[in-house]
């Protein structure tokens, strides 16, 4: 899969992975800038992104907060099952935006689809 390629894109996913980094999930800042960058993920053809950041924006408009954990790398053993990590929603929605940044690798287009699957479901 493609990753943006307009530049005010990648400033705004930029943006939004300090903001996250630096002072945590504050739900208006977020929730605007994910709404912000969706139009870019549509003009773009990117259905994929276009649909995380607008579950995602949603979610964390309706509950303040990022509930969905991270997902956990698959286990030799049991390679089908994936298992949700617990850990600070800062963190989940953290990991989920540099999915979005980095969606050109295979793995992360895999994991990206694992939290839009998670928020459809939540």
């Amino acid at each position: 899969m493609n990753k943006l390629q307009d530049s005010r894109a990648v400033k705004l996913i930029n943006k939004l992975i300090s903001d996250v980094e630096q002072n945590g999930i504050i739900t208006n800042t977020v929730v605007e800038d994910l709404k912000a960058l969706r139009p870019y993920t549509i003009t773009e053809e990117l259905p994929l992104l276009a649909k995380a950041t607008r579950l995602s924006a949603e979610h964390i408009n309706e509950y303040g907060t990022f509930a969905i954990g991270m997902p956990e790398e698959e286990s030799l053993e049991e390679e089908e099952a994936t298992i949700p990590v617990e850990g600070e929603p800062k963190d989940s929605l953290h990991y989920f935006l540099c999915l979005i940044r980095d969606i050109d690798k295979s793995s992360n287009e895999e994991e990206l689809r694992y939290y839009v699957n998670a928020l459809n479901e939540y």
